[in-house]
């Protein structure tokens, strides 16, 4: 009776070990992966700011595109 139940154990901590493990392991990566309040904050701020930016840039390209019509092209040779 002593032999199988060793051969029991033997088996469940060889099949349901690794698998266990590996639960344990993806749930605390995805757990890892999702933002906290704050993290969704600042990149919401972020994002806020870069879109601020890009009209701001087009704004700029616009009045440079009026006031120095090369622009583009004699950047891109010095570049």
């Amino acid at each position: 009776m002593s032999d199988n139940l060793t051969a029991v154990l033997i088996v469940l901590i060889t099949v349901l070990g690794p698998v266990w493990l590996t639960f344990q392991f993806v749930g605390k990566r995805s757990a890892a992966r999702q933002l906290n309040a704050q993290d969704a904050a600042i990149l919401d701020q972020v994002s806020q700011n870069m879109a601020r930016m890009e009209s701001r840039i087009a704004t700029l390209e616009q009045i440079l595109d009026g006031e120095v019509p090369g622009w583009r092209n004699s950047y891109r040779k010095a570049g």
